[in-house]
């Protein structure tokens, strides 16, 4: 490891970043190293401008991992670097807005039915059950699944922020056989190869992919779609948005509001002016019938 790379991580840990933006911040700063093959701090701010429209020309970049790297390599020049040449001209990719997959009652169904053991069904609904993020889901210890209180204790959940999930019945029936079968000591879900150290979320994603195509499920799933699935099945029952965005762990309303547009209930219930155009007239009402002979 390099004194410069040290330093970059000693800033952000004085910062209190989550170790996952730290692996991001410096993903960001090697890529643009190796993009030019010379060290991250002979590289000129407009040079790091130059391949941040690479990304968007040539890797075609989306707006989130482009906000990222450009994130990553201001915190790079500003903090550890320390110059003053900034990024503040670099604007930041303005986000499109897309509305999130959302899996029917019966995909969910399907997908529990045909997961291969105790442990692959007990992590889909968790992430189902209790809408939990993927690093939430394999960031479980044991000791937060408190069955008295019938909560999931999530720490250091998205912005280092701890909250709780409800623990469902039929979820605390699937943790408790897994828990039997597995044993697990300290992480809710170890790795299986390494038993100290928690699930790694790119094999949690290629098990609910796997699970899927499984199912028969010809939409695009991941662990995200089953926390959508979890908050628009919710609102379709009658919750309200205020609890859907406690549930959730959002710092916004605005974010939590994007489930009205994917929400089945609130659909099915405006009723299409098209069909009322199409409805035939009701029959004009006699004399007679309106006095009541």
């Amino acid at each position: 490891m390099t004194p410069l790379r040290q330093r970059m991580i000693e800033d952000m840990q004085l910062r209190n970043f989550s170790p996952h933006t730290q692996e991001a911040y410096l993903r960001a700063v090697g890529r643009l190293a190796r993009y030019y093959k010379r060290p991250p701090d002979l590289i000129t701010p407009e040079e790091a401008r130059q391949y941040l429209l690479h990304l968007i020309r040539t890797e075609h970049a989306g707006y989130s991992l482009y906000n990222l790297v450009r994130c990553g390599l201001q915190f790079f020049w500003r903090v550890t670097l320390g110059r003053e040449d900034r990024f503040e001209q670099v604007p930041c990719a303005r986000d499109r807005r897309r509305l999130p997959v959302v899996l029917s009652v019966d995909e969910v169904a399907r997908l529990l039915k045909v997961a291969r053991n105790a442990k692959a069904r007990a992590l889909l609904m968790v992430l189902y059950g209790a809408g939990l993020r993927a690093s939430e889901t394999v960031g479980l210890k044991v000791a937060d699944v408190d069955s008295r209180r019938m909560i999931l204790r999530v720490c250091h959940g998205k912005g280092d922020k701890d909250r709780c999930a409800k623990l469902s019945p039929r979820l605390l029936e699937a943790l408790r056989d897994y828990y039997r079968q597995s044993k697990p000591k300290h992480w809710l879900f170890p790795r299986p190869t390494g038993p100290d150290q928690p699930m790694r979320r790119v094999d949690l994603l290629k098990m609910v992919r796997r699970t899927a195509k499984r199912a028969g499920i010809a939409k695009r799933v991941s662990p995200h779609t089953l926390r959508h699935s979890y908050a628009t099945h919710l609102l379709d029952a009658g919750c309200d948005l205020r609890t859907i965005q406690v549930l959730l762990g959002h710092r916004n309303i605005k974010t939590t509001v994007i489930y009205m547009h994917v929400s089945q209930a609130r659909l099915d219930a405006a009723p299409s002016p098209l069909d009322r155009l199409l409805e035939p007239p009701a029959p004009p009402v006699s004399a007679s019938s309106a006095d009541g002979k």
